[in-house]
This record gives C-alpha cells, structure tokens and sequence, in this order.
C-alpha cells in the first residue's frame, strides 16, 4: 500500500476532532441525567478519564492492538514509510475510540465511585480488556479472524464499533455495576426500585446531539482514507439514527429520556455494518436498537437489580450486541446487503467480544473492589459526589447566596 498523503491525515485527524467532540457529548449526557450535587463529578471525570486512556492507549493499548510502540526519535516516526505521521495520527483516531469505553462505563457507576479507584479502572480497561478484543477484530490477532473466515466463507466484520467499542464498554460496565453495587436509597427492602429524577433535560438532549453529530466522523472517517470514504456509511448511520429515535419515541411513549438515547442506540447498532447494509436495513437495525433500548433499561434496573445509572448495558452493551449480529443478517444480498459477510462468523465474533468484555469487567472491578475499594460512603452519596471528590458545586454562587 502507497504512503499516505497529507489528505489522508487531514481527513483521519478530522474524523478524530470529530470523535473527540464526542466526549463531550458523554459528558452532558451524564450531567444531564445525574442529580445536581454530581454534576461536577460526572465532568470530571469523562475529561479525565480521556486523559488516562491516552496515556495507557499510547503507551500499551494500541501496541497489544496493533503491535506498534513510539518508542523511537522522531526520525523513525516520520520516516520515509510514512513521511506524513500517518501512524500518529491514526492512533489519535483509535485512542478516542478506545477511550469510549470509560466514557460508556462512567455512566453506569456515576454518582457512587471513588476517583482514584475509577481512574485505575480505566488505565486497566483501555491498556489491557480493549485492545485485546481490538487486535483481535481490526489486526487479525491470534489468527481468529483467519479461523473464521477458513470455517464461514467470512471474518467477523465490524466497520466502525457496534461490539468492539460499545458492546467492550456497556458489558464492561456489567461488572463494574455489579462489584460497586446500587446507590444507596435506590432500592427499598422490598426490593422495589425509588425512582431518581435526572437533573437537567436539556443538557440531555444537548449531550445527545453533540454525540449524534460527531458520530459521523466515528463511522465515515473509519475508511481510514479519503478515497474510501462511502456515502453509504453517512446514509445508513443517519437512517439508523432515525429509526431509533422514533422507535423510542413510539415505545417509550413521548419519554424525552427515551427519545434522545434511542437515537443513539441507532448509531450504536449501525456501527457495525454501515458499510454493507442497504438504507431500509439501517432504518430496521436502528428501530429494533432504539425498541431494545426503551425494553432494556427496566430490565437491567428491576430484573437484574444493577444500578446502571445512564442505562449504558442496554443501549451500549444490548445494542451493540445487536449491531454485530444485525451485520450478518441485514449485510447479505439477500436483504439487499453489499455482501461478503457471515451470519455465524458476526454470531461467534459478538459472542467472543461479550465473553471478553463480561470477563474483564468484573476482573478490574472485582480486584479493585477487594484491594482498595470502589464504593463512596452513604455519607458521601448524600453529600454529594461534588462536594464530597472535588469541594466545589455545580453552581457556587447559588450555594454562595444560600448561605449569605
């Protein structure tokens, strides 16, 4: 393969501003749906925890994923190979990919988890439980890929994320939901669930469409290069977006939480199979998505009993799920797919990368749940994340005149 040009760059570094722009999309989405005494905390920690992950990703991640380390002068960086930093920069694009799964989990363990216990979690998740699964489905690690192709006429094929970011980060966040344990007050002893308001619609829906827009650059800019950019990635991910938002919007009945996340669970089950899938299939895939979402999040909450705050396990872990099988299916010629991909080859992929993230998460979590600890004190839940980890409130001069 040719170098890569300088256009090429531009487009991978925009696709990676892009998907960056997203972090701040987790980060209203959060603060949106926390109460307003952890506000404070759920923005701190979505930008921080993108700050460990680029540490761990550049330094371990992305070579368990790919094998490559920057361990070397600059000379070698920018060598004749790849006068451009191409490599570089492709790693700024995967790094805000492997820093999706943090932001994802953080959703689920807000309002209750310790900082420094949470920062580790993520230094171990995107160093060592992501890239695993990442090598595996985007390097060929392990020759699994191969086995899978030699067996089922295809790979495991996932364009741009359903399992390998957000199925990894919402079944992640099943254990990590699991060793933390609910809020406290969240469930009587009768086992019947209290309800816990979100603070602040708008920011909500502010989060949901900063993280709808910069989806674009998580699906198209993953061709990598300009020449394989594809009108029909773009297409199918805003057919996608659609159908979830007005399945949700159907059967969630009016619900705005539900709306604004069904869109979502759109973009996260098209994830996988934008580049193959006809429109009408992406519509279909994002209304079973956004449908899925509206049935999964009382399940996860009164059937399963884990307090999954933000309900990241079914729109990011179900979901997700959901987009690495609906590639197999939706992706064939019979549906008017492009082709090329195997229902059974997606069924065993999804299911090895549910298995490793299930695995890794109550690994992390349950180590460091029995070392040194994961949960805040009821007293500091009462208080509040805000005050009890960063001293300072979402609104400081309210509580300034209050006390005037």
């Amino acid at each position: 393969m040719k170098p890569a040009s300088g256009l090429d760059v531009f487009f991978l570094l925009m696709g990676a501003a892009m998907v960056l722009a997203m972090h701040a999309g987790f980060a209203f989405l959060e603060a949106g749906t926390v109460r307003r005494k952890n506000q404070v905390n759920a923005l701190v920690r979505v930008i921080t925890d993108f700050g460990f992950a680029t540490v761990a990703y550049f330094f371990v991640g992305y070579w368990i994923a790919y094998g490559v380390s920057f361990f070397a002068p600059v000379s070698a960086l920018m060598g004749k190979a790849d006068p451009n930093g191409y490599e570089l920069v492709h790693y700024f694009f995967l790094l805000t990919f492997a820093a999706a799964a943090p932001a994802i989990i953080s959703g689920g363990v807000t309002e209750r988890i310790r900082f420094w216990p949470n920062a580790i979690g993520t230094l171990l998740v995107v160093g060592l439980v992501y890239p695993f699964f990442e090598g595996i489905a985007w390097n060929g690690n392990f020759g699994i890929q191969k086995w899978l192709e030699a067996h089922f006429g295809a790979g495991f094929h996932d364009f741009a994320g359903s399992v390998v970011v957000h199925a990894m980060g919402g079944l992640l966040a099943v254990g990590a939901v699991a060793m933390l344990g609910a809020r406290a007050g969240r469930y009587r002893e009768d086992g019947s669930m209290i309800a816990i308001l979100p603070s602040n619609i708008p920011y909500l829906a502010l989060g949901s469409w900063i993280l709808c827009v910069g989806w674009f650059g998580f699906n198209v800019m993953s061709a990598g290069r300009v020449d394989a950019a594809s009108g029909l990635v773009a297409v199918n991910s805003l057919m996608a977006m659609v159908g979830g938002l007005l399945a949700a919007l159907v059967v969630g009945r009016n619900d705005p939480g539900f709306v604004h996340n069904g869109a979502l669970a759109g973009l996260v089950a098209i994830c996988a199979g934008s580049d193959l899938v006809h429109p009408i299939g992406a519509l279909v895939i994002g209304a079973v998505a956004g449908a899925l979402f509206v049935w999964g999040f009382p399940f996860v909450q009164m059937r399963l009993r884990l307090d999954d705050v933000l309900g990241v396990i079914p729109l990011h872990g179900f979901c997700g799920v959901w987009g690495g099988i609906a590639a197999g299916i939706f992706g064939s010629t019979a549906l008017g797919g492009a082709g090329g991909v195997s229902f059974m080859a997606q069924l065993l992929g999804t299911l090895l990368g549910a298995g490793i993230a299930l695995v890794g998460g109550f690994a992390i979590y349950g180590l460091l749940r029995a070392t040194i600890g994961l949960r805040l004190s009821e007293e500091e839940q009462r208080l509040g994340a805000d005050l009890a980890v960063h001293h300072v409130s979402a609104y400081p001069e309210e509580d300034m005149a209050g006390r005037s």
